[in-house]
């Protein structure tokens, strides 16, 4: 009985991540030494599409996600409250297409890859009607993250709903650049959810993880050529190219998080009130009624340096 109380008590947080500008200060974190590697196991994934299955199936307590994607969880009777605003795309993602392919006209009838179970169904759907286009004059190719680049260079794919690295690595061989983030300002936000019931055991490990994340994003900021150095071993790029991806993200500071996810009236409420209409508008949700379970009333106890 000890034991099983030892393991309980000591259970550690895993969190799901895929790679992503936004999420690897997590990893700086981690080798920092901001967060305990053993209470705070970071678990990648090659897409959000795996994050979120793997979370839930309870194969993991926590999970980076797109705040579009939190809510799909909810409407599935997920329990989570929402920790952290990691980041705000201003540009990170986009949609890219083959040269010669120069106007969103320019796709009908071109095969478009997307991850159609997490983000890249909101931003397909979100392009389409800003450029007055129906998703019935495209054609869906299902990828996930991992698969983009080589369905891209093998030509099996006219354009891509894809982010960060990725976008980089494809400009770079010559994609053209059709729509982004910067056009959908504010829609795009990143999140770490955490499972209610874990969360009421082991607010600590939630708190070392917010701790952990703003120590990083501080480094990253006052040590930028060491800390890129030390991101570039996952994200593959040069790092001006990385550094230059970084001026496409917003980063919320502590005082913003707070504001965003605390109080009476939590700033993200607007945010996530948009967004539940434009995706029942596209089918990607049933209803729009506001959902107040995905903010912890006593948030403020977890941003206490």
């Amino acid at each position: 009985m000890v034991s099983a109380c030892s393991r309980e008590i000591n259970h550690p947080m895993r969190l799901g991540t895929n790679v992503w500008i936004g999420y690897e200060p997590l990893f700086l974190a981690r080798q920092q030494g901001y967060i305990n590697a053993e209470s705070i196991r970071l678990v990648e994934y090659l897409s959000a599409s795996e994050v979120i299955r793997a979370f839930r199936n309870q194969s993991l307590e926590a999970a980076a996600l797109t705040l579009d994607e939190a809510l799909q969880l909810v409407e599935r009777e997920i329990p989570i409250k929402i920790v952290l605003v990691t980041d705000i795309s201003a540009g990170a993602d986009a949609i890219l297409s083959k040269p010669g392919i120069n106007n969103f006209n320019d796709l009908v009838g071109k095969r478009i890859g997307v991850e159609s179970g997490a983000l890249g169904a909101y931003m397909i759907s979100r392009a389409l009607e800003i450029n007055a286009l129906d998703i019935n004059q495209i054609e869906i190719v299902d990828l996930e993250i991992g698969e983009h680049e080589v369905a891209y260079k093998e030509n099996k794919v006219d354009a891509l709903v894809t982010f960060e690295p990725t976008r980089t690595r494809l400009l770079a061989a010559g994609a053209t650049e059709l729509f982004t983030s910067r056009e959908i300002p504010q829609e795009i936000v990143d999140v770490i959810v955490i499972h209610n019931d874990y969360l009421e055991k082991h607010r600590d490990k939630a708190k070392e993880l917010i701790n952990g994340w703003f120590k990083a994003l501080q480094y990253l900021h006052d040590q930028q050529k060491d800390a890129v150095e030390k991101m570039n071993k996952r994200m593959q790029l040069s790092s001006e190219e990385l550094i230059a991806s970084y001026t496409s993200i917003h980063f919320p500071n502590r005082q913003d998080n707070l504001a965003l996810l605390g109080g009476e009236l939590p700033g993200l409420r607007s945010t996530i009130h948009r967004l539940q209409h434009t995706m029942v508008s596209h089918h990607l949700l049933e209803t729009t009624e506001m959902s107040t379970s995905l903010f912890d009333p006593s948030i403020q106890e977890l941003y206490v340096p």
